[in-house]
């Protein structure tokens, strides 16, 4: 080190040039650096789905899942395969291990996919497969409310996400609440049977009259002519003039026997904000933009549009990213400057003003030269990152101190600026190194720490690492040469010990007069702080529970609700809780059907955003009220759910229950949970089990309909004349950017049970109705299917109690429960 220390003493020009450069480069690094909230994170997930539309559970986990599994299981490095069977669609979600290589592993899952597919139905959709990436999350989502028709609002919307993925740094814009659009053709079934119109018949000629044909060309010798045939439906005047029933000379088309509208599908659920219906921008940036800036483009794009908008929509900003990343730069840059006033008071009352001032210049210097070395590295000013800068903070300084207090010695003792700085940083360089470098070796590990947290925290011990690298440097290079180029004279001696300092030095020596009685009393205090931490911790967890931005309230039911049901008790929470001061931007939505991450007895969400917390009580307070004034409404259990701090994987309890009959799994479940509730710790119980509930089965006696010339396909096209329509073809309009469905259906007094008996079939054998050969029976409903790796499976989850410990309630719960079957 003496070496490299008179070197850069030698060259002090050079190495201040250095110096500058590196302030200089970690300033433009800092502004360069794109910022974020979560770090760009390889999550080993990879997810395939499947649609097939009206398909019921049983038959998609025997037509769809098990296909995909049959193929999928013979990958390499699958931690676990799970699968899930619900109506109209399936899935298989696959979790690698910990460092796979995710293109290859992207590879590796669309090659079996496409295998697959020949083995999966042809009416099914092709196959998706997904790559799970917390960088493409949304990081913005904006509401657009008020009391306006629902179609101008979804097409405000559509309009509003073109412009904002016209934005270069906007990866995509999805639009939550959307409605699928169709074509929509109304006919009454009595009409139908005076015409005698088959469905297979209106089928066959929509689908020959709505064809793209190819000509091709025409060459005469004396020129070259294209040839067009327009034959693809292109807007309603095509539908309606659509021959649906030729005799002889005569034609009858839609429009002599159905009324067609443009509208959108049977609804899937309402969105709400504050009481209006909504619909939500839901804004995703391109992986390595700047977050910051992102959403200052898309604000500022909803701010030239907002004079635009019909008068009562109002834009709110439910969830944005930024504002936590923006305060995380103020903390940073509040902790920087907090620190180097610090210092300069302690080292200017300890030192003198000029030590101060070259010791308190470490840590920009540090601090900046650690950022520029992150920057290189392709790190982005995440909040892992800042986390970590503001935590180093206090650790820049060490080794500057100590070189500085020793020169100061050395000035004193009459030694040039030159010498003491010299001899200083040489004297001081290894204690400095072994210091530094036992703080590194206890981050060095978070480097390896495996799975998806690790590749989440492993910016932590990066950042620190770099930022006491370059505190090293500063100490013992740039602070000498400082130092001795400043020049400066010795501080005077210090006056005597004051009555802390005797005190001090008192105790000292008596405890170096009995060494081994003070070794002796050390080691029983750590064994005594074991021991107490052992018997009275709290537990552990892996981020503390702080104080929250936002919170839920996720509505369970059950029973057969329509989605307007399960709306109508929305609402009714809703109103209870709207109009606290203390809650802006509530976002209500009703669910049809709850997603993955949901139970299945979930039939709404309401989230929404607090206050700033210096303006509000604590969130289990207002929480704790929304409870009391939600408490009176019947039929629904409220789960009042806050935001979650980091990596998170849903409740802390979670387990599998597999058997080989089905039966004994869910009395095994039944037997779980009422040991969970009389042990106590454990809240929020929920299981994944189908609810309760009846479904419909239309039996057909296939002898019977032969002998009248029917069949399943004509008894299914009758029956989907009543629920979803009968899809007939597709087409794209100029206004839409997904292709329209065309279905036929019976009007809205038609679709009902009751209904279903009366239809009849034109058959060979002349108008014959259903019942003859059709029998329509209940039986218990069988919801969604849920399979790990390749087993039906029941996913049992729980919350802890406040102040239960998870290794002990899971204990006390093995213990409760004795020897579990194998099988």
């Amino acid at each position: 080190m003496h070496t490299l220390i008179a070197a850069a003493l030698d060259r002090s020009r050079t190495t201040i040039l250095i110096l500058l450069f590196l302030l200089c480069g970690g300033l433009m690094a800092y502004i360069a650096m794109p910022k974020e909230s979560n770090p760009d994170v390889a999550i080993p997930i990879i997810y395939v789905s499947v649609t097939l539309e009206g398909i019921s559970p049983e038959d998609g986990e025997r037509l769809l899942v098990r296909p995909l599994e049959q193929e999928l299981r013979s990958l390499e490095g699958v931690k676990e395969m799970r699968s899930v069977s619900n109506e109209g669609h399936a899935s298989v979600t696959l979790e690698f291990d910990a460092g796979f290589d995710a293109k290859v592993a992207l590879a590796d899952v669309r090659e079996k996919v496409d295998t697959a597919r020949s083995k999966l139905p042809e009416e099914a959709d092709e196959p998706t497969v997904t790559e799970v990436n917390v960088a493409l999350f949304p990081v913005l989502s904006v509401g657009l409310s008020g009391p306006i028709a629902e179609t101008e609002l979804v097409y405000i919307a559509r309009r509003l996400k073109e412009n904002i993925e016209g934005i270069a740094e906007v990866l995509s814009v999805e639009i939550g609440g959307d409605r699928e659009d169709l074509l929509e053709i109304v006919v009454d079934p009595q009409v139908l049977d005076s015409y005698g119109i088959n469905y297979n018949e209106l089928f066959n000629l929509v689908s020959r009259n709505n064809r793209l044909v190819a000509a091709g060309s025409l060459d005469t010798g004396a020129g070259r002519m294209s040839m067009k045939v327009p034959g693809v439906i292109e807007n309603l005047e095509d539908v309606m003039s659509m021959p649906i029933k030729v005799v002889g000379d005569s034609v009858v088309t839609f429009a002599d026997v159905a009324a067609i509208r443009r509208t959108f599908k049977d609804p899937t659920g309402f969105a709400r904000i504050n009481g209006q219906p909504a619909i939500v921008l839901e804004v995703a940036k391109r992986s390595g933009a700047n977050i910051i800036e992102t959403i200052d483009q898309v604000k500022a794009l909803m701010e030239q549009a907002k004079p635009l908008l019909p008068p009562g929509v109002e834009v709110s900003y439910i969830m944005d990213q930024s504002q936590e990343v923006q305060n995380m730069l103020n903390d940073l840059l509040n902790n920087v400057l907090a620190a180097i006033v610090l210092v300069l008071i302690l080292v200017v009352a300890s030192m003198g003003m000029r030590s101060a001032l070259l010791v308190g210049l470490t840590i920009p210097g540090a601090f900046l030269s650690g950022i520029l070395l992150i920057w290189l590295l392709g790190f982005t000013l995440n909040i892992v990152v800042l986390f970590s800068l503001i935590l180093v903070a206090g650790m820049l300084v060490d080794g500057a101190i100590v070189v500085s207090e020793l020169a100061d010695r050395y000035l004193q003792q009459g030694q040039t600026p030159r010498q003491a700085w010299s001899n200083a940083a040489t004297r001081m360089a290894w204690p400095v190194i072994a210091s530094t470098a036992t703080t590194l070796v206890v981050f060095l590990p978070l480097l390896f720490w495996p799975g998806v947290v690790g590749q989440f925290m492993k910016y932590l011990p990066a950042t620190v690492i770099l930022c006491l690298l370059a505190s090293l440097a500063m100490a013992l290079v740039f602070l000498p040469v400082l130092g001795a180029v400043t020049g400066g004279q010795a501080r005077p001696q210090a006056a005597a010990p004051n009555a802390t300092g005797n005190a001090y030095r008192s105790v000292l020596i008596t405890l170096l007069k009995r060494p081994g009685l003070t070794l002796l009393g050390m080691l029983t205090l750590v064994a005594l702080i074991y021991v107490g931490y052992g018997r009275f911790n709290h537990g552990v967890e892996f981020f503390p529970d702080v104080e929250p931005e936002s919170a839920q309230i996720w509505l369970r039911a059950r029973g057969d609700l329509s989605v307007q049901e399960k709306d109508a008790l929305l609402q009714q929470v809703e109103k209870q809780v709207i109009g606290m001061p203390e809650v802006k931007a509530l976002y209500a939505r009703s669910l049809a059907q709850a997603d993955g991450q949901l139970g299945a007895d979930v039939i709404g969400t309401l989230q929404f955003q607090f206050v700033d917390w210096h303006q509000r009580r604590p969130a289990n307070d207002i929480l704790a009220e929304m409870s009391q004034r939600t408490a009176g409404i019947p039929g629904v259990v409220l789960e009042f759910r806050k935001q979650e701090q980091g990596p998170t994987d849903g409740k802390p309890v979670k387990l599998q229950i597999s058997a080989l009959d089905p039966a004994q799994g869910e009395q095994w479940v039944e037997r779980i949970r009422g040991e969970m509730q009389n042990l106590g710790g454990f809240v929020d119980i929920e299981d994944d089990r189908a609810l309760p509930g009846i479904e419909w089965r239309i039996k057909v006696d296939r002898e019977a309909a032969a002998r009248f010339g029917a069949d399943v396909l004509s008894v299914g096209n009758a029956v989907q004349m009543i629920t979803n329509g009968l899809k007939l073809a597709t087409y794209r309009p100029e206004d839409a950017t997904d292709e329209v469905d065309i279905r036929v259906r019976l009007p809205g007094n038609w679709r009902s049970l009751d209904q279903l008996g009366r239809l009849t079939l034109n058959t060979p054998a002349g108008q014959v109705p259903l019942s003859n050969f059709v029998d329509l029976q209940p039986a218990p409903k069988v919801g969604t299917l849920r399979r790990v790796d390749g087993d039906r499976t029941i996913t049992l989850q729980a919350d802890l109690a406040e102040g239960a410990r998870l290794d002990e309630r899971l204990r006390a719960l093995r213990e409760a429960l004795g020897d579990v079957p194998a099988e």
